[in-house]
């Protein structure tokens, strides 16, 4: 779903607008809940989140959504979902300082890989796993806060994107340490019994799927923030207008 490709032809009723967006978000529950997902399903389905912020975006910008959501009752709830969303902000922060540090140590190992350095590899393997289950962390720490905002449903399709996005990242992070953990079960091993020329080259080409599906999740990611944040600053624009 692409909000640029559609802002045009965006039907007149708000109504009708955030009823698409909620069917986008039923489709992307489905495709992320696919027991067949993969880590390219993930840097979509980030991606896809992130359009959805667009429209929920578009729609708030709407004359009539702007007076709604500036009254009384309804800012409350708009302040409170601002700041649920900083829990997200931090997560997608975080998500990306590990995912830039997998990066290095993944440089690094294929660089003692192709070296030789059998001790360097087996050291540098191990400290690869730890940082990848070090990523699990943060989201040890989010307690479900599910929000309805009955009476506000822009507020509640806020909610909804954000608590999405917490499980897309989660979801991804746990994908993304699943393949680390096969790929070490199924060939790293080998590498510190024999330092052989194929060996180094299966190794190399398995370090380098890796280092592309990393990659794919930060690219995700940042999509995602971007959004995150332009949709911060338009709920921020208009409590103040």
């Amino acid at each position: 779903m692409s909000c640029h490709q559609r802002s045009a032809s965006l039907p007149s009723s708000p109504d009708s607008t955030e009823s698409k967006v909620e069917v986008e978000m039923q489709a992307l529950k489905g495709c992320i809940s696919s027991p067949l997902v993969t880590i390219d399903t993930m840097r979509d389905g980030l991606r896809r989140l992130g359009d959805i912020y667009g429209c929920i975006e578009e729609v708030m910008s709407l004359p009539s959504n702007q007076v709604g959501l500036s009254l009384p009752w309804q800012r409350k709830m708009v302040e409170e979902e601002l700041d649920r969303s900083l829990v997200l902000v931090d997560l997608c922060n975080a998500m990306q300082d590990y995912l830039a540090e997998l990066k290095m140590s993944l440089q690094e190992l294929q660089l003692a890989l192709k070296r030789g350095q059998e001790a360097a590899v087996q050291f540098k393997i191990e400290s690869f796993v730890r940082l990848a289950k070090k990523a699990q962390k943060p989201f040890k720490k989010i307690t479900a806060r599910k929000t309805t905002a009955e009476g506000c449903r822009m507020v509640r399709l806020l909610a909804e994107a954000r608590e999405m996005a917490v499980s897309l990242l989660e979801s991804a992070s746990r994908l993304l340490l699943k393949q680390i953990e096969v790929t070490n079960r199924s060939g790293w091993f080998l590498v510190s019994q024999r330092l052989q020329k194929r060996r180094v080259v299966c190794e190399e080409a398995r370090l380098q799927t890796l280092e592309r599906s990393v990659a794919d999740i930060e690219s995700g990611i940042e999509s995602l923030f971007r959004r995150l944040i332009q949709s911060r600053v338009s709920l921020l624009n208009i409590l103040s207008s």
